[in-house]
């Protein structure tokens, strides 16, 4: 590996081309970025609507947003708006676009390659034009690095010794805070747990049946719950049928955030909540950053891949790849039974809408147990 630890560029582009989860997970990158230039200005290009988890970060002076889908106007635009501007691209997502981007705005690169879902290699001739156009890459592993060290690997090589970037404690830096909605503010009048059920794909959920069952106890230790959703219409509904099981007792304990809440606002409610339990969803990564106790219910995806950071650990790994428990700092990460667990694929059914066992066989019983641990403590 080259050394380039004598680079200082003045200006620098971080693209994140993804989902709102992918965006959070670069700000561990991006105050590294900052301790080795101190004095660079840092811009991030983006999905438009999908940056708020940037909302208020220190770091940044300038976002950039797209389309995921521009047109050809679009693309003329944003190219010109970046042609060369930049000394350094940070690319952080393996796409093709993502690296279209980097190549069109920056002298320099450095970039994350993909790598095949199961970790059977793969991307050969996809990645070398990749290769080429880039001083240092960084390669996916599904299964034993973390997302979080991957994008930190980026930076290896401006370091003069690279294991430095994993000596010293490392967080993930949630948006700044936004007052609640007075509507969903006044209904908080005690102690509560946000849960967060619904994932951006079905074979990441836990079924219906189970979270009744786990608001029930929750209520019945006498404290709120808040169903936390996207504005999705899937996410709306699967929040509606969980609350069509409750009793009429349990219901009065449960406010529905219906998807009306901005991600600065879903920040805020989180910091005020006694634990918070969701699926592998990007949510609960914001959870785990906004150093609320934090429960996260794992299936087909490996956590030593994308498990919810502990903030402040120190190393570039905190998880076993499988573990039916495993709890570090403020984040619990629980999986089903089966020695598939976890296959890093799609269910089940391999698909996007399949059921995945794992989460089926996940007891609401063991996600109790780990909520007792943590509200007696």
């Amino acid at each position: 590996m080259s050394n380039f630890s004598s680079i200082q560029p003045k200006k620098v582009l971080f693209i994140a081309t993804r989902q709102i989860g992918d965006v959070l997970v670069t700000t561990p990158l991006i105050s590294k970025a900052r301790e080795l230039w101190p004095e660079a200005e840092f811009h991030f290009l983006g999905y438009r609507g999908k940056l708020d988890m940037l909302k208020g970060n220190p770091d940044i002076s300038e976002y950039i947003e797209t389309s995921d889908r521009p047109g050809f106007a679009e693309y003329l635009t944003l190219f010109n708006r970046l042609f060369q501007r930049y000394d350094l691209a940070i690319v952080t997502q393996p796409s093709d676009r993502a690296y279209l981007y980097g190549l069109v705005s920056a002298f320099r690169r450095v970039g994350i390659l993909g790598g095949h879902p199961q970790g059977k290699g793969g991307g050969g001739k996809q990645n070398a034009w990749k290769k080429f156009v880039s001083m240092h890459n960084v390669t996916v592993d599904y299964f034993a690095q973390h997302v979080i060290a991957e994008k930190l690997r980026l930076l290896e090589v401006f370091f003069r010794n690279p294991n430095d970037i994993f000596k010293e404690p490392i967080s993930v830096t949630p948006p700044e805070d936004e007052v609640l909605t007075p509507v969903i503010a006044g209904q908080l009048n005690q102690a509560y747990v946000v849960l967060h059920p619904g994932p951006l794909t079905a074979y990441k959920r836990w079924p219906l049946a189970y979270w009744q069952q786990l608001i029930t106890w929750l209520t019945q230790q006498g404290l709120q719950v808040v169903l936390s959703s996207s504005s999705a219409k899937q996410d709306l509904q699967l929040n509606h049928d969980i609350l069509s099981l409750l009793d009429e007792a349990t219901r009065k304990q449960v406010i529905d955030t219906a998807g009306k809440l901005s991600i600065p606002q879903a920040g805020t409610l989180l910091r005020g909540a006694a634990l918070y339990i969701g699926v592998d969803t990007s949510i609960t990564h914001l959870a785990a950053a906004c150093n609320t106790p934090t429960i996260a219910l794992f299936g087909a995806t490996p956590p030593t891949n994308f498990g919810p950071w502990p903030n402040g650990f120190v190393g570039d790994q905190p998880y076993q790849l499988r573990a039916r428990t495993q709890t570090i700092e403020n984040v619990t990460i629980l999986q089903g039974p089966g020695e598939c667990v976890p296959c890093r694929k799609a269910g089940c059914e391999d698909r996007a809408d399949s059921h995945s066992e794992c989460l089926d066989l996940l007891e609401p019983s063991q996600v109790i147990t780990a909520a007792k641990q943590i509200l007696n403590q």
